[in-house]
């Protein structure tokens, strides 16, 4: 179902005013505390539903901590799907939780991130041992499991994130779910700009940089704007794995070189 190329602007925006850059880091504390107290006393209490609102309002909390000014464009994201996007910062993430109810697939280390690993378990992400084919087999039965429920699933297959001058070729292993599912796969590009329009230095997480020092680094960027794109989604029915990868790939790769 497509949306009219409307482009929403969250209330984050007012993040830019409300948090200048000395404010931000305990204004997230704050939300990342909020997280915490509300996964630990509400969650083993709450329905599903209740638990996806909360998260989602949670993900955009703390877009508007950071200062993040997020537009949406393109196509409506379409439920049950497997959203497939390029990945340049650990933002993504909260980025697409503030839009869709969707269960994530994160690399296995983030598990082990001090509160943000936790966060993220009690959320339902799916943790990928990226060289072990044992655990890329038990995520893409899982996977298909969720899409056969109607559930939305989000990951991000250049399986590491870049600077986002570009897009790195996408890994078709956990494709696979959506052809087994018979779901949709659902492309979606995200850029990052600063203030004067051009590709955000600060949000990219590349380069052994450190969690906190990327933290650290968006915060006193001054502002960042994230642009996200969701493509027209590609059914998956007589597709193989690799053909879905390719066309998803080439979607994203055409809307970032858009954006440089």
């Amino acid at each position: 179902m497509r949306a009219e190329l409307a482009e929403t602007t969250l209330s984050a925006a007012r993040g830019n005013a409300a948090h200048p850059g000395v404010l931000r880091l305990p204004a997230i504390a704050v939300q990342l505390a909020w997280g915490i107290a509300v996964a630990a006393l509400v969650f083993p209490f709450a329905s599903r539903c209740t638990r996806l609102s909360l998260r989602q309002r949670w993900a955009t909390g703390m877009l508007d901590a950071i200062g993040l000014e997020l537009h949406l464009e393109g196509e409506t994201i379409a439920p049950g799907a497997l959203l497939v996007a390029n990945h340049v910062s650990w933002l993504d993430i909260l980025v697409l939780a503030s839009r869709t109810p969707a269960v994530f697939v994160a690399k296995s280390e983030v598990r082990c991130w001090p509160a943000i690993g936790w966060l993220a378990a009690r959320a339902e992400t799916l943790f990928l041992r990226r060289s072990s084919g044992r655990s890329l087999l038990g995520v893409k039965n899982r996977v298909a499991e969720l899409l056969l429920e109607g559930r939305a699933v989000a990951y991000f297959p250049e399986g590491t994130t870049s600077d986002g001058a570009g897009v790195l070729p996408f890994r078709s292993g956990l494709l696979q779910a959506a052809v087994d599912a018979d779901r949709a796969v659902q492309p979606v590009a995200i850029a990052y700009c600063d203030g004067q329009g051009r590709r955000s230095a600060a949000a990219a997480f590349v380069d052994g940089t450190t969690l906190w020092r990327s933290i650290v680094a968006v915060c006193g960027s001054g502002g960042i704007c994230a642009r996200v794109a969701v493509a027209p989604p590609l059914a998956s029915a007589g597709r193989t794995r690799k053909a879905l990868a390719r066309e998803a790939h080439d979607a994203v790769a055409a809307i970032v070189a858009g954006r440089n």
